[in-house]
């Protein structure tokens, strides 16, 4: 459980989603959007597509701070690395954290109110003399739950106030009340049931399904199954996904 990566967990939740065949995403429309914005604020604009693993930047005046093109970029891939590689890493690490929780706190939201909510940061440069104010939204979900489409939002901070960590925070931003992290975490720690909890964190320190089974006194079919739907549950790929999104997310310590 050394050298977790949270940027390669964020990625494997987001791209590993299940996506329906054929489902238009409108992304022309947003992608006009997008760009209507930041020729009035002068920003930076990022719009992920999450099922086709691209994104397109936007960038305004401010886009000369990340040495970003004046004309519209599209990368090859749903993060904008060229971006958060000119942050301070410990924030990004943070902001993809918790846009983990933003993902597991939005899927359980009705169908009609996620596009309500956004989160706020502010995030330090590389060299941690400037700050940058960040924002993330989900633009478009699938019936299913998956989310296909979004934007973040960079923008320098006039606030140069020196204070650890990004002051994260999801926002309701059609009523204007905070989702405090004592709101929000619950949803996650609902994700798992006690025993796959349980399970998890004796697969984080090392022991194997025979070793489960012989301390909880259950079968080595039982602890299978139950990692089996910790994997299903936190939409990951396999156990070493699931330890770097629980760990990520607060659920074990290690």
């Amino acid at each position: 459980m050394t050298n977790i990566s949270i940027e390669d967990q964020l990625t494997s939740t987001l791209l590993k989603q299940t996506f329906l065949d054929g489902e238009t995403q409108d992304i022309e429309d947003y992608k006009k959007l997008a760009a209507s914005y930041v020729s009035i604020e002068q920003c930076v604009a990022v719009l992920s597509d999450f099922q086709a693993d691209c994104s397109y930047i936007y960038a305004g005046n401010f886009g000369k701070f990340f040495g970003l093109p004046s004309e519209d970029l599209f990368i090859d891939s749903a993060f904008e690395d060229c971006i958060f590689n000119k942050l301070h890493s410990d924030d990004v690490t943070e902001r993809h954290a918790l846009e983990l929780h933003f993902f597991q706190y939005l899927k359980n939201l009705p169908e009609e109110e996620y596009r309500n909510y956004s989160t706020f940061s502010r995030l330090r440069t590389l060299n941690g003399e400037n700050y940058i104010n960040h924002r993330t939204m989900y633009l478009k979900k699938s019936p299913n739950g998956s989310i296909l489409v979004a934007l973040c939002l960079y923008a320098p901070s006039a606030n140069l106030e020196f204070r650890t960590g990004i002051d994260g925070k999801i926002v309701n931003i059609q009523t204007g009340e905070t989702i405090t992290a004592e709101k929000y975490k619950p949803y996650v720690q609902t994700l798992l049931s006690k025993r796959e909890l349980e399970i998890l964190k004796f697969v984080a320190k090392g022991s194997n399904s025979d070793q489960i089974a012989a301390i909880l006194n259950i079968s080595v079919y039982t602890v299978r199954r139950h990692r089996q739907n910790i994997i299903q549950k936190m939409q990951v790929a396999n156990t070493t996904e699931a330890l770097r999104t629980a760990f990520v997310m607060g659920l074990i310590s290690i």
